[in-house]
Order: C-alpha cells, then sequence, then structure tokens
C-alpha cells in the first residue's frame, strides 16, 4: 500500500435519524487511496453528569434537537483540520480533533460531532487494509465472541417511567456459542411475550424493544422475568439476571423514591434492597445500582456485593479512564460500560476499557437506547476483546443489526477463540 493511500481526502457531516425519530449525525470519510469508512452518532435518554456534551441546535425547530450547529462544526473546522491526515494513526486523529475542541466536555465541537467522525476514521483506515474493522483492531491477537446481555423488559427512561428499573435483562452465561447465547436469549424475550399476552397486558415494546412494561411492581417485573426464564427452560443457572437501575434517574443526595410503589429509601436502606433482591433472584449483573452522586453508596455496594456479582458503573464512570482508575482506587465497582459517545473519540473509549481490563475488571461494549443501523460496537466489542457486549433487546433493527453483524463475525473467522461465557465477568466474583 501507498503510505498516502491512508491520508484523508475529504471529511463530510449530514442529518440521519436515530431509533427515536430525532435527528442525529452522520460523517463519510475518504481517502486518497479510495478507503471509505461512515459512522452515526446514537444518543442515550439517561445520561451521566460527566458525558461528552451533545451539540444539539435548541429552539423550537425538531424539538431542540437539530443537529445542524454539530454538522457545521464537522464541515467548517474539524474537516479542515483533518484532510492530509493519515487515518491509520487513529490517536493522532483524535488528539487532533481534542486540541481543536480545546473544552473539558467537549462543547465547542460537540461530542456528536467528534465521535460519528473518530469513528469513520476508523472504519476508512480498516477499509483501506482490506480488513473487517474486528480484525483490523485486534493486531492479530486472539479474541473471543462477547457474552451478550439482552433486555427482556423495558423501565426506567426507556418506558416512560412506568417502572423505576430501568433494563429488566438476561445474560446467558451457559451458552458454548454467540449463536447459542442468542437462541437462549430468543428463547427467554418470547417466553416473556408469552406470559405478558397470557395476562392481558397491552402488548408493545420500549425505546430499546424489550417489552413494555405493565407491572404493579419492580418486584413483579422480576418474579415475571424468573419465570420466563423458567418458561423457556433455561433456569437451570443457563440464563441470568442482569439489572440495569440507572439509579441515578430516581436517586439523589442519598436518597432514592421508587414512584411505582411510593417508597423512599436512605442509600444504606437501598443497598439492603438491592442486596435481598439478588438474594432472592438469580441475578448476576446490576448495573449504576446507586446514582452517580453516591460515592459513599458505590463503595458500600461493592464491598459488600463485588464478590457476587457483576457491579457496572455507567453514570458513575461514563466511559472515563480517570474515572475508571480513581473507582478502583476508592473500591468502587467491579466493572465498566463502554459507550464512544460518551467519551467522545475512539481513542479515549479504547483507554477506559483498557483501564478496567488492567483491573480485573468486566468490560462491557454497549449500545445507546437512542441507537441507528451503525454496526460499530459489535466489531469493538470482538476486536478489542472486550467479553461482553450489550445492545438493548432482541426485536428492533437498529438493535438486531448488531447482533447478527457479531454472529457473521463469529461463523467467519478462524481467529475467533471461542466463546466467553461466564469466563467474561469481573475476576472478583470468579474466584
Amino acid at each position: 500500500m501507498n503510505t498516502s493511500d491512508t491520508h484523508i481526502s475529504s471529511v463530510k457531516a449530514f442529518r440521519v435519524w436515530d431509533s427515536r425519530g430525532r435527528p442525529t449525525i452522520e460523517v463519510e470519510v475518504n481517502l486518497r487511496g479510495g478507503g471509505f469508512g461512515r459512522g452515526i452518532t446514537p444518543a442515550g435518554a439517561s445520561r451521566g453528569t460527566h458525558e461528552a456534551i451533545e451539540l444539539r441546535d435548541g429552539g423550537e425547530h425538531e424539538g431542540g434537537l437539530g443537529v445542524q450547529r454539530a454538522i457545521k462544526q464537522v464541515n467548517e473546522l474539524i474537516a479542515p483540520a483533518l484532510i492530509g491526515k493519515d487515518a491509520s494513526d487513529q490517536h493522532a486523529i483524535d488528539e487532533r480533533m481534542l486540541a481543536l475542541d480545546g473544552t473539558p466536555n467537549k462543547s465547542r465541537l460537540g461530542g456528536n460531532a467528534m465521535v460519528a467522525t473518530s469513528m469513520a476514521v476508523l472504519f476508512a483506515s480498516a477499509n483501506a487494509h482490506r480488513q473487517p474493522l474486528w480484525s483490523y483492531l485486534a493486531q492479530g491477537k486472539p479474541v473471543r465472541m462477547p457474552l451478550p446481555e439482552i433486555q427482556i423488559f423495558g423501565g426506567g427512561a426507556h418506558a416512560d417511567r412506568r417502572v423505576d428499573i430501568q433494563d429488566f435483562m438476561v445474560m446467558p452465561v451457559g451458552a458454548q456459542s454467540f449463536d447459542e447465547a442468542l437462541v437462549i436469549c430468543a428463547d427467554v424475550y418470547r417466553a416473556a411475550g408469552a406470559l405478558m399476552a397470557r395476562r392481558g397486558s397491552r402488548m408493545g415494546v420500549a425505546d430499546e424493544g424489550g417489552w413494555w412494561p405493565d407491572f404493579r411492581s419492580n418486584e413483579e417485573a422480576l418474579d415475571t422475568l424468573a419465570l420466563a426464564i423458567h418458561e423457556a427452560g433455561h433456569d437451570d443457572g443457563t440464563a441470568l439476571i442482569s439489572l440495569d437501575f440507572a439509579a441515578s434517574e430516581f436517586g439523589k443526595g442519598g436518597r432514592y423514591r421508587l414512584g411505582l410503589e411510593s417508597r423512599d429509601f436512605s442509600s444504606d436502606e437501598w443497598i439492603a434492597q438491592v442486596g435481598a433482591w439478588i438474594s432472592r433472584y438469580p441475578i448476576i449483573s446490576i448495573e449504576d445500582p446507586v446514582s452517580e452522586d453516591d460515592q459513599q453508596g458505590m463503595r458500600r455496594i461493592t464491598e459488600l456485593l463485588g464478590t457476587k456479582v457483576q457491579i457496572i458503573g455507567d453514570d458513575f464512570l461514563v466511559t472515563s479512564a480517570t474515572r475508571v482508575d480513581a473507582a478502583r482506587a476508592d473500591g468502587c465497582c467491579n466493572a465498566v460500560l463502554i459507550k464512544p459517545n460518551q467519551a467522545g473519540t475512539i481513542t479515549e473509549t479504547l483507554a477506559a476499557l483498557e483501564r478496567g481490563k488492567a483491573a480485573g475488571w468486566g468490560t462491557i461494549v454497549s449500545a445507546r437506547s437512542g441507537e441507528t443501523e451503525d454496526v460499530i460496537i459489535s466489531h469493538l466489542a470482538v476486536g478489542w476483546n472486550a467479553g461482553q457486549l450489550k445492545v438493548g433487546s432482541f426485536a428492533r433493527s437498529e438493535r438486531m443489526a448488531k447482533w447478527n453483524e457479531a454472529l457473521r463475525i463469529e461463523r467467519a473467522n478462524p481467529q475467533i477463540q471461542g466463546f466467553a461465557g461466564r469466563a467474561a465477568l469481573p475476576q472478583a466474583i470468579l474466584k
């Protein structure tokens, strides 16, 4: 390959639409040698305070969510800064954008503008090297297929807060392959839908494709999920429960309120409640079990439960290597959720994942609730050997595109060294 073939010849941004019908950014990157890449930015409903800032237009047009300002930043500021640069040097590309932005939260260029560009550059470089993205990222190292985490019931901000817990999920820890893992999750998804239908529930899906919740309490949702696992024939430890509490949505200042049940808790009382659920149900993973401002609570729950279940920091860590290091030093969490648009660039995303791995933590590459057809996270989860992948439910095409892309990766490549399965969980709970 000619050394100039991977140099950027054009960067262009456009408006496209996410799975909620909201505007978002698509960036296309062309290289001199013909390489091409595209990246599309997703958006979250529940967002950490310290995430990279989305640049939106405000005002009345498009509900204030327009992205013309961010598109302008790509076309008028980012593009001139990157044209002529070598796309195969991802770190240098991302550092150039970070220097151009010059803010701690990417508020000048917009995290949505930066991450779409960063992803497009990565895809273009892999394309120029004539490699699938996952293989380009793996750099010849053996990798495993990730353990999926699949939503069965939506909740919280994903379902108009009909229940307080945001995601009721399953993890097929007993599967022997990614293909089998999806079969198990499909079994549970169908069984849960059949249960809801028999009860006369109004059937529908939440933002991420999970069944729309029709429960009188959070515990009824847990009971129903456990029963769905049983009726699907996977209550032998093959499929376990994972919960995303997104506790910042109902907790602040060390106080928690379950609106569905009109119950209030102190931080200690809430941690005791979570612990009681873990004792009662086959739960293997909990995400953001306390609010992002409750550091003492996160330390306490990690001390009490960190050898029993995976404790994931999402809003608490916001895909930040610095925050992962600080949490590890403080005894908080044993796993980190990895979302490229939280960080704002591919380089920063990888740094957070590598810090988590170095700590012996679980690392979970994740989608957002406002998603697109972009399949980059499937490639990141495999190529970076993350071990776990969280996409949403087993319905809606923006979700299935990612699960199906992972299936294609698994069946086509001898470099894949099997399925991560239970071994992808944090070292602390595998001992």
